[in-house]
Protein backbone atom coordinates (compact mmCIF):
# COMPACT_ATOMS: atom_id res chain seq x y z
CA UNK A 1 0.00 0.00 0.00
CA UNK A 2 3.30 2.10 0.79
CA UNK A 3 4.60 1.83 -2.93
CA UNK A 4 1.01 2.25 -4.43
CA UNK A 5 0.36 5.35 -2.51
CA UNK A 6 4.08 6.84 -3.37
CA UNK A 7 2.77 6.63 -6.78
CA UNK A 8 0.07 7.91 -6.93
CA UNK A 9 2.07 11.12 -4.83
CA UNK A 10 4.27 11.28 -7.86
CA UNK A 11 1.32 10.93 -11.15
CA UNK A 12 -2.01 12.46 -10.14
CA UNK A 13 -0.71 16.31 -8.99
CA UNK A 14 1.22 15.60 -12.23
CA UNK A 15 -2.24 14.93 -13.91
CA UNK A 16 -4.73 17.10 -11.99
CA UNK A 17 -2.78 19.84 -13.54
CA UNK A 18 -3.41 18.76 -16.81
CA UNK A 19 -7.38 18.16 -15.86
CA UNK A 20 -7.76 21.68 -14.58
CA UNK A 21 -6.40 23.44 -17.93
CA UNK A 22 -9.03 21.03 -19.88
CA UNK A 23 -11.73 22.46 -17.15
CA UNK A 24 -10.48 26.06 -17.70
CA UNK A 25 -11.28 25.37 -21.01
CA UNK A 26 -14.40 23.68 -20.98
CA UNK A 27 -15.76 27.21 -19.04
CA UNK A 28 -14.55 29.32 -21.40
CA UNK A 29 -11.33 30.76 -19.38
CA UNK A 30 -8.86 29.29 -21.65
CA UNK A 31 -9.04 28.98 -25.65
CA UNK A 32 -6.88 27.21 -28.18
CA UNK A 33 -4.50 30.57 -29.11
CA UNK A 34 -4.06 31.31 -24.71
CA UNK A 35 -3.62 27.59 -24.70
CA UNK A 36 -0.64 27.80 -27.51
CA UNK A 37 0.90 31.13 -26.89
CA UNK A 38 0.84 29.48 -22.89
CA UNK A 39 2.90 26.25 -24.10
CA UNK A 40 4.94 28.59 -26.29
CA UNK A 41 5.85 30.60 -23.47
CA UNK A 42 6.95 27.62 -20.98
CA UNK A 43 9.10 26.26 -23.63
CA UNK A 44 10.88 29.28 -24.30
CA UNK A 45 11.04 31.27 -20.66
CA UNK A 46 9.98 29.20 -17.69
CA UNK A 47 10.98 25.41 -18.86
CA UNK A 48 14.86 26.50 -20.05
CA UNK A 49 15.27 28.70 -16.73
CA UNK A 50 14.15 25.65 -14.34
CA UNK A 51 16.56 23.54 -16.04
CA UNK A 52 19.82 26.49 -16.00
CA UNK A 53 18.73 26.40 -12.14
CA UNK A 54 18.74 23.13 -11.48
CA UNK A 55 22.24 22.89 -13.44
CA UNK A 56 24.20 26.38 -11.86
CA UNK A 57 23.68 25.85 -8.57
CA UNK A 58 25.60 21.69 -8.32
CA UNK A 59 28.97 20.65 -8.76
CA UNK A 60 29.35 20.34 -12.44
CA UNK A 61 31.59 16.76 -11.29
CA UNK A 62 28.87 15.09 -9.62
CA UNK A 63 25.89 16.40 -11.97
CA UNK A 64 27.43 15.31 -15.67
CA UNK A 65 26.81 11.02 -16.04
CA UNK A 66 28.39 9.93 -19.18
CA UNK A 67 26.93 6.60 -18.98
CA UNK A 68 23.51 7.91 -18.12
CA UNK A 69 23.61 9.84 -21.19
CA UNK A 70 25.04 7.20 -23.73
CA UNK A 71 22.11 5.29 -21.93
CA UNK A 72 19.24 7.57 -22.84
CA UNK A 73 21.18 8.19 -26.45
CA UNK A 74 21.28 4.17 -27.29
CA UNK A 75 17.71 3.24 -25.97
CA UNK A 76 16.21 6.08 -28.40
CA UNK A 77 17.89 4.98 -31.70
CA UNK A 78 16.57 1.70 -30.72
CA UNK A 79 13.43 2.73 -30.06
CA UNK A 80 13.09 4.79 -33.86
CA UNK A 81 14.68 1.61 -34.93
CA UNK A 82 12.00 -0.99 -33.54
CA UNK A 83 9.45 1.74 -34.60
CA UNK A 84 10.51 1.91 -38.08
CA UNK A 85 10.39 -1.77 -37.92
CA UNK A 86 6.85 -2.71 -36.75
CA UNK A 87 5.48 0.53 -39.36
CA UNK A 88 6.05 -1.64 -42.48
CA UNK A 89 3.14 -4.20 -41.21
CA UNK A 90 0.53 -1.17 -41.68
CA UNK A 91 -1.01 -1.61 -45.33
CA UNK A 92 -1.29 2.03 -45.00
CA UNK A 93 1.86 3.56 -46.12
CA UNK A 94 0.81 6.96 -45.71
CA UNK A 95 0.96 6.71 -42.29
CA UNK A 96 4.31 5.32 -41.77
CA UNK A 97 6.15 8.45 -41.11
CA UNK A 98 3.59 9.58 -38.43
CA UNK A 99 3.32 6.54 -36.75
CA UNK A 100 7.48 6.02 -36.27
CA UNK A 101 7.47 9.80 -34.86
CA UNK A 102 4.27 8.96 -32.87
CA UNK A 103 5.90 5.69 -31.33
CA UNK A 104 9.03 6.74 -30.07
CA UNK A 105 8.74 10.73 -29.37
CA UNK A 106 7.98 11.75 -25.81
CA UNK A 107 7.12 14.79 -24.16
CA UNK A 108 10.44 14.37 -22.00
CA UNK A 109 11.31 17.81 -21.53
CA UNK A 110 7.56 18.67 -19.79
CA UNK A 111 6.47 16.07 -17.99
CA UNK A 112 10.30 14.47 -17.47
CA UNK A 113 10.72 17.64 -15.76
CA UNK A 114 7.39 17.51 -13.95
CA UNK A 115 7.33 13.78 -12.38
CA UNK A 116 10.76 14.08 -11.62
CA UNK A 117 10.19 17.42 -9.95
CA UNK A 118 6.90 15.78 -8.02
CA UNK A 119 8.71 13.39 -6.75
CA UNK A 120 12.41 14.51 -5.49
CA UNK A 121 11.79 18.29 -6.11
CA UNK A 122 14.35 18.67 -8.55
CA UNK A 123 14.30 18.56 -12.30
CA UNK A 124 17.25 15.84 -11.04
CA UNK A 125 18.65 13.96 -14.01
CA UNK A 126 15.84 15.19 -16.11
CA UNK A 127 18.86 17.53 -18.10
CA UNK A 128 20.99 14.95 -18.62
CA UNK A 129 18.15 12.61 -20.05
CA UNK A 130 17.05 15.61 -22.14
CA UNK A 131 20.86 16.35 -23.88
CA UNK A 132 20.90 12.18 -24.64
CA UNK A 133 17.45 11.57 -26.05
CA UNK A 134 15.53 15.05 -27.40
CA UNK A 135 18.39 16.46 -30.02
CA UNK A 136 17.68 12.46 -31.93
CA UNK A 137 13.94 13.02 -31.21
CA UNK A 138 13.99 16.30 -33.65
CA UNK A 139 17.18 14.66 -36.08
CA UNK A 140 15.49 11.92 -36.38
CA UNK A 141 11.89 13.05 -36.60
CA UNK A 142 12.40 15.22 -39.74
CA UNK A 143 14.03 12.45 -41.48
CA UNK A 144 11.18 10.03 -40.90
CA UNK A 145 8.78 12.90 -41.52
CA UNK A 146 10.88 13.77 -44.92
CA UNK A 147 11.59 10.02 -45.96
CA UNK A 148 7.87 8.64 -45.65
CA UNK A 149 5.77 11.98 -46.70
CA UNK A 150 3.34 10.80 -49.06
CA UNK A 151 4.86 11.47 -52.71
CA UNK A 152 8.01 12.23 -51.36
CA UNK A 153 10.93 10.86 -52.90
CA UNK A 154 13.64 11.73 -50.85
CA UNK A 155 14.79 14.29 -48.03
CA UNK A 156 13.50 17.67 -47.96
CA UNK A 157 17.01 19.67 -47.56
CA UNK A 158 15.57 22.56 -46.61
CA UNK A 159 13.90 21.49 -43.87
CA UNK A 160 16.29 19.55 -41.85
CA UNK A 161 18.84 22.25 -42.13
CA UNK A 162 16.19 24.65 -40.69
CA UNK A 163 15.76 21.84 -38.04
CA UNK A 164 18.92 21.29 -37.41
CA UNK A 165 19.21 25.08 -37.09
CA UNK A 166 16.16 25.28 -34.29
CA UNK A 167 17.76 22.35 -32.22
CA UNK A 168 21.24 24.93 -31.71
CA UNK A 169 18.92 27.75 -31.10
CA UNK A 170 16.05 24.98 -28.75
CA UNK A 171 15.88 27.13 -25.24
CA UNK A 172 15.80 24.35 -23.50
CA UNK A 173 19.00 22.99 -25.00
CA UNK A 174 20.27 26.51 -24.57
CA UNK A 175 18.89 26.58 -20.84
CA UNK A 176 20.85 23.22 -20.55
CA UNK A 177 24.13 24.04 -21.73
CA UNK A 178 24.31 27.52 -20.02
CA UNK A 179 23.57 25.46 -16.75
CA UNK A 180 26.24 23.18 -17.64
CA UNK A 181 28.77 25.59 -18.03
CA UNK A 182 28.13 27.81 -15.20
CA UNK A 183 27.88 24.81 -12.84
CA UNK A 184 31.65 24.16 -14.49
CA UNK A 185 33.36 27.85 -14.18
CA UNK A 186 31.87 27.86 -10.36
CA UNK A 187 30.33 30.91 -11.52
CA UNK A 188 28.44 31.87 -8.27
CA UNK A 189 24.99 32.87 -7.84
CA UNK A 190 23.57 36.07 -5.82
CA UNK A 191 20.95 35.70 -3.59
CA UNK A 192 18.71 38.33 -5.74
CA UNK A 193 19.40 36.37 -8.74
CA UNK A 194 19.06 32.97 -7.31
CA UNK A 195 15.50 34.13 -6.07
CA UNK A 196 14.36 35.28 -9.33
CA UNK A 197 15.34 32.92 -11.12
CA UNK A 198 13.51 30.53 -9.08
CA UNK A 199 10.60 32.61 -9.50
CA UNK A 200 10.55 32.37 -13.16
CA UNK A 201 11.48 28.37 -13.39
CA UNK A 202 9.02 27.65 -10.57
CA UNK A 203 6.00 28.73 -13.04
CA UNK A 204 7.17 26.23 -15.60
CA UNK A 205 5.34 22.66 -14.20
CA UNK A 206 1.64 24.12 -13.77
CA UNK A 207 1.52 26.27 -16.23
CA UNK A 208 3.05 24.13 -19.06
CA UNK A 209 0.92 21.18 -17.90
CA UNK A 210 -2.23 23.14 -17.83
CA UNK A 211 -1.79 24.06 -21.40
CA UNK A 212 -1.22 20.89 -22.64
CA UNK A 213 -4.64 19.98 -20.67
CA UNK A 214 -6.29 22.56 -22.66
CA UNK A 215 -5.20 21.20 -25.81
CA UNK A 216 -6.65 17.67 -25.28
CA UNK A 217 -9.92 16.58 -27.55
CA UNK A 218 -10.88 13.51 -26.68
CA UNK A 219 -12.91 13.11 -29.50
CA UNK A 220 -9.81 13.08 -31.84
CA UNK A 221 -8.62 10.04 -30.14
CA UNK A 222 -10.85 7.51 -32.14
CA UNK A 223 -10.06 7.96 -35.76
CA UNK A 224 -7.74 5.64 -36.83
CA UNK A 225 -7.98 3.44 -33.98
CA UNK A 226 -5.56 -0.08 -34.80
CA UNK A 227 -2.48 1.99 -35.79
CA UNK A 228 -3.27 4.72 -33.19
CA UNK A 229 -3.38 1.70 -30.28
CA UNK A 230 -0.77 0.07 -31.62
CA UNK A 231 1.93 3.03 -31.25
CA UNK A 232 0.37 3.83 -28.11
CA UNK A 233 0.56 1.17 -26.22
CA UNK A 234 4.22 0.57 -27.48
CA UNK A 235 4.84 4.37 -26.58
CA UNK A 236 3.60 3.73 -22.57
CA UNK A 237 3.90 -0.31 -21.92
CA UNK A 238 6.80 -1.98 -25.18
CA UNK A 239 9.81 0.42 -24.50
CA UNK A 240 9.43 0.30 -20.69
CA UNK A 241 9.10 -3.14 -20.43
CA UNK A 242 12.18 -3.57 -23.25
CA UNK A 243 14.71 -1.35 -21.64
CA UNK A 244 14.09 -0.44 -18.11
CA UNK A 245 15.65 -4.48 -17.31
CA UNK A 246 18.02 -3.35 -18.90
CA UNK A 247 18.62 0.08 -17.32
CA UNK A 248 18.31 -1.74 -14.03
CA UNK A 249 21.34 -3.95 -15.08
CA UNK A 250 23.06 -1.08 -15.97
CA UNK A 251 23.02 -0.16 -12.52
CA UNK A 252 20.40 2.84 -12.91
CA UNK A 253 18.37 3.50 -9.45
CA UNK A 254 16.67 6.44 -8.46
CA UNK A 255 16.42 9.56 -10.18
CA UNK A 256 18.17 7.85 -13.19
CA UNK A 257 15.43 5.47 -13.38
CA UNK A 258 13.22 7.73 -13.18
CA UNK A 259 14.16 9.71 -15.53
CA UNK A 260 14.51 6.87 -17.89
CA UNK A 261 11.19 5.78 -17.06
CA UNK A 262 9.48 9.30 -18.69
CA UNK A 263 11.76 9.10 -21.82
CA UNK A 264 10.88 5.71 -22.40
CA UNK A 265 6.92 5.99 -21.09
CA UNK A 266 5.46 9.37 -20.79
CA UNK A 267 2.93 10.66 -23.57
CA UNK A 268 3.53 11.09 -26.83
CA UNK A 269 4.50 14.98 -27.32
CA UNK A 270 2.25 17.52 -28.79
CA UNK A 271 4.96 18.71 -31.17
CA UNK A 272 4.82 15.60 -33.33
CA UNK A 273 1.46 16.65 -34.69
CA UNK A 274 2.26 20.35 -35.70
CA UNK A 275 5.53 18.98 -36.96
CA UNK A 276 3.62 16.53 -39.28
CA UNK A 277 1.35 18.45 -40.56
CA UNK A 278 3.82 21.02 -41.00
CA UNK A 279 5.43 18.87 -43.46
CA UNK A 280 2.50 17.18 -45.46
CA UNK A 281 0.80 14.84 -43.79
CA UNK A 282 -2.53 14.09 -42.68
CA UNK A 283 -1.98 14.34 -38.98
CA UNK A 284 -4.49 12.43 -37.44
CA UNK A 285 -2.59 9.33 -36.53
CA UNK A 286 -0.22 11.84 -34.85
CA UNK A 287 -3.02 13.95 -32.79
CA UNK A 288 -4.79 10.44 -31.82
CA UNK A 289 -1.45 9.20 -30.29
CA UNK A 290 -0.93 12.02 -28.55
CA UNK A 291 -4.74 11.71 -27.01
CA UNK A 292 -4.40 8.44 -26.17
CA UNK A 293 -1.07 8.96 -24.44
CA UNK A 294 -1.87 11.24 -22.09
CA UNK A 295 -5.25 10.18 -21.49
CA UNK A 296 -3.59 6.99 -20.08
CA UNK A 297 -0.04 7.81 -19.00
CA UNK A 298 -1.79 8.62 -15.98
CA UNK A 299 -2.19 5.06 -15.38
CA UNK A 300 0.65 3.21 -16.87
CA UNK A 301 3.36 5.87 -15.67
CA UNK A 302 1.55 5.01 -11.94
CA UNK A 303 1.89 1.14 -12.75
CA UNK A 304 5.61 1.35 -13.83
CA UNK A 305 6.36 3.50 -10.64
CA UNK A 306 4.45 0.73 -8.09
CA UNK A 307 6.57 -1.73 -9.65
CA UNK A 308 10.28 -0.20 -9.51
CA UNK A 309 8.90 1.42 -5.87
CA UNK A 310 8.03 -2.58 -4.99
CA UNK A 311 11.35 -3.94 -6.49
CA UNK A 312 13.25 -1.33 -4.67
CA UNK A 313 15.21 0.48 -7.30
CA UNK A 314 13.44 4.09 -6.64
Amino acid sequence: MENLIFSLNATVPVFLMMILGLLFRKIGWIDDVFASKMNRFVFTVPLPVLVFSDLATVDFSQVWNMKFVLFCFGATIISIAISSALSFFWKDKSIQGEFIQASYRSSAALLGIAFIQNIYGTAGMAPLMIIGSVPLYNIMAVLVLSLFKPGQSGLDKKVIKKTLKGIVTNPIIIGIATGLIWSALKIPMPPIVAKTVSSIGGVATPMGLMAMGATFDIKKAFAKVKPSVAAAFIKLVGFCAIFLPIAVRFGFREEELVAILVMLGSATTVSCFVMAKNMGHEGILSSNVVMLTTLFSAFTLTGWLYILKSMGFI
